[in-house]
């Protein structure tokens, strides 16, 4: 095991900061506690797990496993010490308040464009409930334990998705279309993880040119991976809701009255976005959510 002690630049809240990289309270590959996430991650140097304490002002770093090194060096990238909320000065008033009201919110990057890709591509046209669902059956049936005292489960290696035919991913309730588009993107993994240095527009063209992988997961790629401040996730059906509701009062938006309504927030679009997810802005539910689909087939 490795051990560091860090001190952020400000405040933190590991749980409003580590949050976005789980895929909801039951993904087997990251745990989140009041002051406590443990998070397993495949790094260059192998497996890893990282667990993050919060101790007074610092942060406790513990790593397991043959990545554990890389998780210790990386750490102040995924907690979002690069960030720098103090340059985000709104002038609209309940955005303003929303900032001083999280001042522990802090935009971290993995650099893991492979581990954030896989689960996007599953929140592809479907409910959050049901890629929730499918990733969990998917790390249960197609990954391994993770190294260290901590019972979690590695993301499946993207080597072996991309070679699995497309209905392996059946029992896990995923259909052919997003199945290929996995078995697709992890065939470039090691080719994506290399363009991820060279920042959000060089990666976005080179997911684009995937089939089947869009703006809208490029976006959601870039907020986790490379913790792109200003993304922003056009063709998300209830992002536009719940910024036209949050600034106008509209129960219902497009991407251009989205964008529209979030243009005087550049560079900080993304934290924007987090500001109102996290303060609960979604216009009321009118009708009883429709009963979950499967895809098979």
């Amino acid at each position: 095991m490795l051990e560091q002690v860090l001190r952020p630049p400000g405040p933190i809240d590991l749980g409003l900061t580590l949050g976005p990289f789980s895929r909801g309270g039951s993904d087997p590959t990251m745990r989140i506690e009041s002051g406590r996430v443990v998070r397993a991650t495949r790094t260059p140097d192998g497996p890893a797990t990282g667990e993050f304490v919060a101790s007074g002002d610092d942060v406790i770093v513990r790593a397991w496993g043959p990545g554990a090194r890389h998780v210790v060096e990386t750490a102040p990238a995924l907690l979002g010490f690069d960030d720098d909320p103090g340059a985000f000065v709104p002038r609209d008033p309940m955005v303003a308040e929303l900032h001083r009201r999280t001042p522990g919110l802090r935009l971290g990057r993995s650099g893991a464009v492979t581990e954030a890709l896989v689960p996007t591509i599953l929140e592809q046209k479907v409910y959050g409930s049901e890629a929730r669902r499918s990733y969990r059956l998917l790390v249960r049936r197609f990954g391994e334990p993770a190294p260290g005292p901590i019972s979690l489960m590695l993301p499946p290696a993207p080597d072996r998705l991309a070679s699995l035919p497309y209905y392996a991913f059946h029992p896990c309730e995923i259909e052919r279309r997003r199945a290929d588009t996995i078995r697709r993107a992890c065939r470039y993994a090691p080719r994506l993880e290399a363009t991820a240095p060279a920042g959000a527009s060089r990666l976005s063209a080179a997911l684009s040119a995937i089939p089947g992988i869009g703006p809208w997961t490029c976006a959601e790629v870039a907020a986790l991976a490379l913790g792109d401040p200003d993304a922003v996730s056009v063709g998300d059906y209830n992002l536009p809701r719940m910024v036209a509701y949050a600034f106008a009062g509209e129960r219902e938006a497009d991407d251009a009255r989205m964008l529209e309504l979030l243009e005087p927030f550049r560079p900080h679009r993304l934290r924007v976005v987090r500001l109102l997810s996290i303060a609960g802005f979604f216009p009321p539910r009118r009708a009883p959510r429709a009963p979950r689909r499967r895809y098979i087939g």
